[in-house]
């Protein structure tokens, strides 16, 4: 008799065939630490890699190296427990005041990871009986966090702003949630908050925002795309909470939600994945918080990085694929097919570069691409080489 637990090997030999098998690799750094995420050693080989959410080169910075030891000799390495038993350290409680006030909110609540971030918060505000709006390319923390919720899911096409305040006025339920990445991961466009909002308010909607890809890039000082449209400080809706991660532009971990003290008590109260969960270790916040006061400071790192996207744009005017209009650290140069996408990839590592495919499921069927992505610790000659890299593979294909 056979069992269905057989059936595994065929449905990855099926994943195989089609181009969708996905491999980790075993990486290490292969230069100082403040460059660690752009020159990796990668199966024994040394790459360049334009494939980190590193966006401000800060996760090997000797600021936040040495706040994390000194958090792990003063705190200890673990927490211990989750953070409405004995896991919420002095460390934490800092942490959550200081982004509050960094991004222009009332409160802040800190969260161990974005995934556990989206997937908690989002059935603590609504559930069955609601309804839920979301956006067609929302990360799929946002996804599974609507599909844990049980209310009634809305798909609306991607930023159709129309289709979306169509399904707002026919008032499905009372309670209403609109769900949206500020920053989408894979295309890179960015969301208009201030319309979103302004539906919102007529609707009598809450709107929650994941900005895990503009936090520390967009906005005065890096404060966010929530900053960047003019909705935080005074101008702060109580319509709006604002998700956004911190092991990308900040180089460490976690993540946090702020907005209005009621919203964020609720979340406190209500959130399983907080409540249930070992709390992030106070050496982390540390790290975090020495990461905010450079995030703060540091307005060359943005600066930089602006002219690295502007160089690349230019240098791949001419290619035969397509490069999307984003204003951001991602960069995806859509080649079509699966196999053609990894082709262009294997390309590129034999040219000694790292970027990655990204396919289908993660992004849909016919626009496979590659997601290229910039931080502030690659230099000029980075970006030429990749460039000219992409240009010398198109001529050959």
């Amino acid at each position: 008799m056979t069992s269905w637990l057989d059936d595994f090997d065929t449905r990855l030999a099926e994943l195989d065939a089609a181009g969708l098998t996905r491999r980790r690799r075993v990486v290490l750094p292969a230069a100082p630490a403040e460059a660690s995420s752009t020159r990796l050693i990668v199966d024994g080989e040394i790459l360049l890699a334009f494939c980190s959410n590193d966006y401000l080169g800060l996760a090997g910075h000797p600021a936040l190296v040495d706040a994390l030891c000194a958090g792990a000799r003063e705190f200890g390495v673990g927490s211990g427990a989750s953070p409405l038993v004995s896991g919420h350290s002095a460390a934490n409680a800092s942490l959550e005041r200081e982004l509050a006030a960094f991004v222009g909110l009332p409160r802040a609540l800190y969260f161990y990871a974005g995934y556990g971030t989206n997937i908690g918060i989002v059935p603590a505000l609504v559930g069955a009986g609601d309804a839920l709006h979301s956006d067609a390319l929302n990360h799929a923390c946002l996804i599974d966090g609507a599909r844990l919720a049980r209310a009634s899911i809305h798909r609306y096409a991607h930023a159709d702003l129309d289709a979306l305040d169509a399904a707002l006025a026919a008032r499905p339920a009372r309670r209403q949630l609109v769900i949206t990445d500020a920053v989408f991961s894979m295309d890179g466009d960015v969301a208009d908050l201030r319309a979103l909002l302004a539906l919102c308010e007529r609707h009598d909607a809450l709107l929650l925002i994941d900005d895990a890809h503009g936090f520390g890039v967009l906005g005065p000082q890096g404060r966010g795309a929530l900053a960047a449209a003019g909705l935080t400080g005074t101008n702060a809706s109580r319509r709006v909470l604002y998700m956004a991660t911190l092991g990308k532009a900040l180089g460490v971990a976690g993540a946090f939600v702020a907005g209005n003290d009621v919203l964020i008590e609720w979340l406190l109260q209500k959130t399983r994945s907080y409540i249930f969960a070992t709390a992030a270790p106070a050496a982390l916040a540390q790290s975090l918080r020495a990461s905010l006061r450079l995030v703060e400071a540091d307005d060359w790192r943005r600066t930089h990085l602006q002219a690295l996207i502007a160089r690349l744009k230019r240098g791949l005017a001419g290619l035969p694929w397509t490069l999307t209009d984003s204003p951001t650290p991602i960069q995806p140069l859509i080649i079509g097919g699966n196999r053609e996408a990894l082709a262009v990839m294997e390309g590129l590592r034999e040219r000694g570069l790292w970027v990655p495919a990204i396919r289908p499921p993660t992004v849909p069927e016919g626009s496979a691409r590659l997601r290229i992505t910039l931080s502030a610790a690659h230099r000029d000659e980075d970006v030429d080489r990749l460039t000219g890299a992409l240009h010398d593979i198109a001529r050959r294909a």
